[in-house]
């Protein structure tokens, strides 16, 4: 367990020199720490993944905390991997991305320290087994996260999402306090372990507190009704900082909702039904409303909403699993869900660090500007693709493979049914398919009208990828992952069966023989059928690949009939618009339309235009109100903020006053 510390050590260290040494070396510094800070902490993490048996360290820290444990047992072990490997490949990315701040003499300073803090303060979240230390840490990462989100700060958008996100960060650790003063309150601890031993005895009360609980989370997680900071936040931030946040940041939610899940054991029927619902409400939310945007990041953050709902869906399946005693579906749910964590990470990282090397070379974030980029930035081009079929859950790359063990989850689950969870089963099942159909219209969109085409604007006209080569590195590795895991995934899976053994059988480390059966037997055998599948499928593309090429070398190029248009131009081509107007169109009641349009009104207009917006329909029609109406409220006690030293000094006066009349009259 001291390896750890060590580890968490140098991202410490990494985030105090980063202060001190030059501007032009601060990221180098910091890639350089967070490098060995990864490598250090893979050492305890993948032990406790291969045995099993959690490594536990009690360190005395002060008389108001108590002895605070640290753990790294298999859940953890799962996320500090994810955490040590995605936040060191943005942190390597971010050396190309800043370059631009650092020409323009910036300080990078604050920011570089505030980003080793996230990724420390991550790493403490999910060791630490206090309730009052997992606060102050949990904070940290909030408070870390915004400011890197408002690097930018001097533009009002960036600043104004980045206050939304501290609103909404705030607003979930009210709901993650109450939980663990009734936790507190009931045990007299702020011991994870006496939590746990409580809530496995107490039912009602567990019910209550994992509510409280889901719900300060899953506002860190993104779940819909819970989502609106994530649709600002993600495109306010640096690239590399949207990389990590959707990558990892808001995995620290699905954590807490685990552990918590652990506290509790077997969780009750409606706990279950309503995880299991609002994750597929998020799924159709969150990929609905990516079909609609126009900008790029903004698409991207949409999407890490219906991905958390997809890790949601497996969780809601593996708790309906425990619920009725079915441990084959309880363990498919688990491990597809979990799995997709790992799977997540990986492709939204590569599509925001794609999206960034977009912006950094043609600096606009609107698709509408682009189109052509394939020619120009070739490489960024294909590899947005490859996140793009892996985030669809296409085969063969790794999104696919948890989604389809959270499919047989679902499926194994349907003989036996009683008629309510028959059919929550098949409803689930249905809104999983239409979600990945619509995953394929979104990024169908999102790479077609950015990167194929014609160039529509002069912002593109000029762009090359000339682009750091540290910046493609990161890229690389990531789509590597992506295709590596798809291509061979009875290799990865055995990394969830300690995490997920401890899900089902809460009170020891032992797989139950439905975890064997599931991962060494049949689903273990049918993932290496896959795998066979799949490299036969790239061997007669090469081969047909290979054919192309010599048939091509005797073929005669000419051009084909352009269908009567000899004097094409870039509008002659869809939109992002008109490619998913129909789609939308069908679906009316669930957006809030804003048109602008420049109508023709010569035989030959010179300029005519019509652009759509859509607006989430939870922030026109719920937040929006909200907050009008706060600042009406607010407004009315401006004249109390008059500058006046003598008038507030009167008002403490007062209070003071009030205070002890109000002492006296209740105490006596």
């Amino acid at each position: 367990m001291e390896i750890y510390f060590l580890a968490l050590g140098m991202l410490l260290i990494g985030a105090l020199l980063s202060i001190v040494v030059k501007e032009q070396w601060k990221f180098k510094v910091c890639s350089i720490f967070s490098f060995l800070s990864a490598l250090t902490m893979m050492l305890p993490a993948v032990a406790v993944l291969i045995k099993g048996i959690p490594l536990i360290k009690t360190v005395e820290l002060s008389p108001i905390t108590g002895n605070v444990d640290f753990i790294i047992d298999p859940l953890t072990a799962f996320f500090l991997i994810v955490i040590s490997i995605m936040s060191f490949l943005g942190v390597l990315y971010a050396n190309g991305y800043m370059k631009p701040y650092l020409n323009k003499g910036m300080n990078v300073s604050s920011h570089c320290f505030f980003l080793m803090m996230l990724i420390a303060s991550m790493t403490m979240v999910v060791t630490v087994q206090n309730a009052l230390f997992f606060l102050i840490v949990w904070e940290i990462m909030s408070l870390s996260s915004f400011f890197l989100v408002i690097f930018e700060g001097e533009k009002k958008e960036v600043l104004k999402a980045g206050i939304k996100y501290l609103v909404y960060m705030h607003l979930s650790v009210i709901f993650i306090m109450a939980a663990f003063i009734l936790l507190n309150i009931k045990t007299s601890s702020l011991n994870f372990g006496a939590y746990a031993y409580y809530l496995h005895n107490d039912a009602s009360m567990a019910n209550l507190i994992f509510l409280l609980a889901f719900v300060g989370f899953g506002i860190k997680a993104g779940f819909v009704p819970f989502h609106n900071w994530l649709p600002d936040a993600h495109p306010a931030a640096p690239s590399h900082v949207s990389g990590i946040m959707s990558g990892v940041m808001i995995k620290t939610g699905i954590y807490g909702i685990l552990r918590f899940l652990l506290f509790v054991g077997t969780p009750s029927k409606m706990i279950s039904y309503t995880v299991l619902t609002i994750a597929v409400i998020s799924a159709l939310y969150g990929v609905l409303y990516a079909v609609t945007q126009q900008d790029l990041k903004r698409l991207l953050a949409y999407s890490s909403i219906e991905n958390i709902a997809i890790i949601g869906i497996g969780i809601g399946v593996g708790m309906l699993g425990l619920t009725y005693g079915n441990p084959y579906v309880a363990v498919l749910g688990f491990a597809g869900g979990i799995l997709h964590i790992l799977n997540h990470s990986i492709f939204k990282e590569l599509m925001f660090f794609a999206a960034g090397s977009v912006y950094l070379k043609t600096h606009t974030r609107n698709m509408e500007l682009l189109g052509g980029l394939m020619k120009k930035m070739p490489y960024t081009g294909l590899l947005f693709i490859v996140g793009s079929i892996a985030i669809c859950g296409l085969p063969p790359f790794n999104g696919f493979i948890g989604e389809f063990l959270i499919y047989a989850g679902m499926i194994m689950g349907i003989p036996a049914s009683e008629i309510s969870l028959f059919l929550v089963l098949i409803l689930s099942i249905a809104a999983l398919g239409m979600v990945g159909t619509m995953a394929m219209l979104c990024f169908t969109k999102a790479a077609g009208i950015t990167f194929l085409g014609n160039p529509r604007t002069e912002c593109v006209e000029h762009v090359n990828e000339d682009v750091p080569r540290v910046m493609l590195i990161p890229m690389v590795i990531l789509a590597f992952l992506a295709f590596f895991i798809g291509m061979f995934p009875q290799y990865f899976i055995s990394i969830v069966m300690w995490p997920v053994s401890m899900l089902v059988n809460v009170d020891k480390y032992a797989a139950n023989p439905a975890l064997d059966e599931v991962f060494k037997n049949t689903f273990g055998l049918i993932l290496s059928d896959f795998s066979w599948f799949f490299l036969i499928f790239f061997a007669v593309v090469a081969v047909m690949f290979i054919v192309k090429l010599i048939v091509n070398r005797k073929a005669r190029i000419s051009n084909t009939w352009g269908c009567g248009y000899n004097r094409l131009n870039n509008h002659v081509q869809y939109t992002g618009s008109s490619y998913a107007n129909l789609f939308i169109s069908t679906l009316k009641p669930l957006f809030k339309r804003v048109s602008h349009i420049k109508k023709p009104k010569e035989l030959f207009p010179k300029e005519a235009y019509y652009e759509l917006e859509i607006e989430d329909i939870e922030e026109a029609y719920i937040v929006k109100p909200l907050v009008m109406w706060d600042e009406k409220f607010l407004t009315k006690f401006e004249r109390i903020q008059n500058g006046n030293i003598q008038q507030y000094i009167l008002f403490g006066l007062i209070f003071l006053i009030l205070a002890i009349i109000g002492m006296i009259y209740f105490g006596g």
